[in-house]
Parts: structure tokens; sequence; C-alpha cells
């Protein structure tokens, strides 16, 4: 629970110190052993008897709104080594260096700092805790409180997009994942439309049937619709992969790579995330969700390197390799958006390319667009959210690289360009419409996290930055 209360003594406060700032404001006791420099701390116990610990923030100078989320996880995660449920939180640092929306930086900071996975471990306990907002001015505080709504629903699509990838692919079929949209568009209000094989096939979604007829779970078109501005024609349609099991098929992954085959649906995730905080923080937006859900395994019904399929858009594919199939069930998605929901702009989101890792590492997701426009306006959305995105270039040789001789396009191009060709493919499919893809495969999970506000599995990737764009508020 996250709340203000100026007043409110707690068993354990958090204050906020840059490393340049005058000594005088410290405890004479701490001032020459505690450096201030950015993610250390110090306990102290004041006059009052209340512990409080200090955390360092660096130089000032060096210091940015972009950090604020991540020392913020840092010292949240320092109560749980003292056992201590309720704590009070310094924001006056922030509050003085920043608007009034770094609150809910602050609270995506708290609960996302303490965001584990619940599992399936029936002996472990879920520790609850009160965090109390401290160090502002009383007229501010009906806006802060609304900050904190608006942060923790964000902070909640986050999370929720997280546990869905995180969850065993046993337990998160295509017909589970269904329900457990449909159960989630009930809460946030949100309208949900699963469809099943046989619709499937019969709109010619041959691409995306032809990745999910290989197992013995069936695929599902699962469609969500947040339309809430009746004053706008226009329609953003978020596409995302969800192979909830991916083996590579009859292109087998290596066995090394098999741990992490239930996380390939972290795009539908995503946008599940971003649908439900933009509902329920009732943003004035029409947006809708397109999930593919589907398994890639190995059968009798699996499609094979050589075959030639078709496309719900009519264009013949050459598939190469069994294993970029994330690319065939989004092209079918993409014409869905634009022939049956009417989208004037498509994002679509995908854990598609290991070589997108390769260019730019885990940090960093990777973008290809064909539209300027649409990408400034994704570009102001991410510099909100603090996620790191490149835009990779597009050229004539690239598309060239995914012709085929016996069909109108090949899945895959050479050894080299992956990310770009992979975005490309699908941009076969987007027509004239405005468009922007986001490869998510680096930043989608970490073994290790690279910020104190991620946890080892799904960081929930995408959520906030396409959040951002239909949330304009400054």
């Amino acid at each position: 629970m996250i709340s203000v209360d100026n007043f409110k003594k707690c068993a354990f406060k958090i204050a906020f110190v840059y490393e340049d700032e005058d000594m005088n404001t410290l405890p004479l006791n701490i001032r020459k052993i505690f450096n201030k420099k950015y993610k250390t701390n110090i306990p102290f116990i004041e006059e009052n008897n209340v512990p409080v610990l200090y955390v360092g923030l660096g130089e000032r100078s060096k210091f940015s709104f972009k950090k604020i989320k991540d020392i913020v996880a840092y010292s949240i995660k320092q109560i749980e080594k003292y056992s201590i449920e309720d704590v009070s939180l310094d924001i006056s640092t922030f509050l003085k260096e920043y608007d009034i929306r770094c609150v809910s930086e602050i609270v995506l900071g708290v609960k996302l700092g303490l965001y584990k996975f619940k599992g399936y471990n029936t002996s472990k306990k879920q520790e609850k805790y009160n965090i109390f907002f401290q160090g502002y001015e009383s007229c501010d505080e009906e806006s802060i409180m609304e900050e904190i709504k608006l942060g923790s629903n964000i902070a909640e699509g986050v999370i929720l997009a997280r546990d869905l990838v995180n969850t065993p692919a046993n337990m998160l079929t295509p017909i589970i994942m269904a329900e457990k949209i449909a159960d989630m568009g009930k809460v946030a209000g949100v309208t949900v439309e699963v469809f099943d094989e046989n619709y499937i096939m019969n709109t010619c979604m041959e691409a995306f049937y032809t990745v999910g007829k290989s197992s013995g779970n069936p695929p599902r078109l699962i469609v969500l619709r947040y339309l809430q501005d009746p004053s706008s024609k226009d329609i953003t349609a978020l596409v995302g992969k969800g192979v909830t099991c991916d083996t590579g098929g009859y292109c087998l992954k290596p066995s090394g790579s098999m741990e992490g085959i239930k996380g390939d649906m972290g795009g539908g995730a995503a946008v599940v995330g971003a649908i439900y905080s933009l509902a329920k923080n009732k943003i004035k937006a029409n947006v809708v969700g397109i999930i593919p859900a589907c398994e890639n395994r190995i059968s009798r019904e699996s499609f094979i390197p050589g075959d030639v399929i078709n496309s719900m858009a009519g264009k013949t594919i050459e598939v190469l390799n069994t294993d970029a199939e994330g690319r065939l069930i989004l092209a079918d998605a993409v014409t869905y958006a634009i022939q049956k929901e009417n989208a004037t702009k498509i994002i679509d989101i995908a854990t598609l390319t290991g070589a997108v890792v390769n260019a730019i590492g885990f940090s960093t997701a990777g973008v290809l667009t064909n539209n300027n426009e649409f990408f400034k306006e994704f570009k102001e959305a991410y510099s909100k959210s603090c996620e790191q995105y490149w835009r990779f270039p597009i050229c004539d040789e690239h598309r060239d690289m995914i012709k085929s001789d016996i069909a109108d396009i090949k899945n895959i191009g050479k050894s080299y360009c992956g990310t770009i060709t992979a975005g490309l493919f699908i941009e076969q499919f987007v027509e004239n419409t405005p468009w922007i893809h986001l490869d998510i495969a680096g930043t989608a999970w970490v073994d290790t996290p690279l910020y104190e506000y991620q946890a080892k599995g799904a960081t929930g990737a995408g959520v906030t930055s396409m959040y951002y764009l239909f949330d304009e508020k400054e």
C-alpha cells in the first residue's frame, strides 16, 4: 500500500541526499563516513529514536529524472533486509528538482522494486509493506494522491505483463492466456473478444494458423478494444507476438536456449499491460490490442523449411526457418488490424530476433518505422518512460534480402541484418499505414537485472512507452 502522511511516525524512514549537498543537512555522526555516491546508503538512529536510511544520489549534475525510479527501487529494497513493514519515504528532494510527475516515477520505483513473481512455491509467503510519502506541501496532497493512483495503475500494467511472461508454458497455453486476458478486461473495463482456430482458418490467416496447428493446444486470436475517444477517427493497433511456447519447430532451438521459450509472448504481454494501464487511468484514446497466441511445437502437422504458405493479405511466403515464426503470425495479425479493426496506425512488438541483442545488447530495444512523424510521437513517449530504443535504418538492399524466387517473400534474409529483415518482413503487410516495429528480444527478460526496478525474469518491456504514447499529459 502506498499513501501520503506527513505526520505518521514509521519504524523506518528513507531520505535522499546529493553528494554535493551541504553537509549540515546530515547528522554530525555520519558526515565523515557517508560519501553519498549514487546507490550508497547508511542507517542512522535519530534523536527521536527513529531509524533513518540515508541514500546517496551522487552528484546533482549527474542525477536525472530517469534515475528516480532506479534509486527509489534500490532504496525500497533495503527494507527487506530489516524486516520492516511500515516505511516513510521522504520525497522532498525529488519534488524540489522535478515537477509533480516525479511522483508516478517514485511509485513505479516502489512497486517494481518490490516485485517478485509469486510462482508456485506453496510455502512462500507474500510480504506486504505500507509505504507513506512524506516531505510535501500540504497544498499538494491532492495532486500527489492523484499521481500515486496514476503511477500505481501503470505499475500494475507492468506487473501484469511480467506475471504473464514469467508463467510456465504449461500454465499459459493460448486458451489459458485468452481466459486471463478476458478476466483482465472485466476488471479494467476493456472489451475482449477471443477467436478460435475455426475463425482463424475461415479468415484466411494461414500464416498464423500454420504455426499454431503444430500443437495440441490450439491457437487463439485475442482482440482487446479500448475505444474511448469518440471525437477521433484514429485507431492505433498494438499488435503483440503471443507465442506461449517456442521450441523453434523443426529448426529446433539448441538446448541452452530452451529455458526461455515460455517468454516468447513478451510482446503480447506488453500490449495487455499497456491497455490495462490506459483503461485504469481512463486515458482518452482509441486503442485496439491484437495478440495472435499460439505454440510453435513439432508434430506431424508442423510446417517445415521449404514450405510455401499463404497469408490473410494474399501474399505467399516461402518458409526457410521454422524458428522465424513470430513474423509469420504478426503478418496476419497486422492485416487483421487493417482489414477488420480499421487501424490507422500500427505498432507491432515482439521478442523477435537474437540479432537485436548482438547489435545493441540487453538495455535497448530495436525500432523500425515507415513514418517519421509517428516515430517522433513514440520518441517523446519513451523519453517519458525512460526506456531505451534505437532506430535501425531501412534501405532497398535490406528489402532485397527477403525476396523469394518461388513466392512473394521469404521469412528470413541473410546471416546478417537479421533485426532489419525481420522487421521488413512485417512491413510488407502494413500497406501504407503508419507503422512502428519494436524488437524487445533483448529487453523483455533479464537473468541479471540491469536496473534496481527489475527482478530476475520478465521486465514488462514496452508497457510504459506504449502507455505514454497515448497519455500526453505533461
